[in-house]
């Protein structure tokens, strides 16, 4: 399986999935002219990855400073995924970072946590 690579820009994040060190980072802003079009790579490897592994360790990495409602939806697809994957027997750790100034980050986090209970999900201020 490939490793999946797509460049920030002005409006969407950094996001690395790397499949030999059962690895995924997204960090920046997330307000794209088509959300789905942006995650849609990203979802469907996720999903494969957990197909073609028995079992792993996998850390997520989410620094995300801003996101738009069209991304919510999407970030909580991925969640939904991570969770069902988790409840496989996979080993699931989010590490959610914010900035102690971004309330709404923090709030975000917050959320997720509460709504994705069977994640091993962590806030971690910068």
């Amino acid at each position: 399986m490939n490793n999946l690579l797509i460049k920030e820009t002005k409006y969407t994040p950094y996001i690395n999935l790397d499949f030999e060190k059962n690895l995924i980072e997204i960090k920046g802003m997330s307000y794209p002219e088509n959300t789905y079009d942006l995650y849609k790579p990203m979802l469907d490897w996720v999903e494969e990855f957990f197909n073609q592994k028995d079992y792993a360790e996998i850390i997520i990495d989410i620094d995300i400073i801003y996101f738009n409602s069209s991304s919510l939806k999407l970030y909580f697809d991925f969640f939904d995924i991570l969770e069902e994957a988790q409840n496989k027997n996979f080993k699931v750790k989010v590490n959610w970072f914010y900035d102690e100034d971004n309330e709404g980050a923090l709030e975000a986090g917050e959320d997720f946590k509460e709504d994705f209970e069977a994640l091993n999900f962590i806030l971690n201020k910068k």
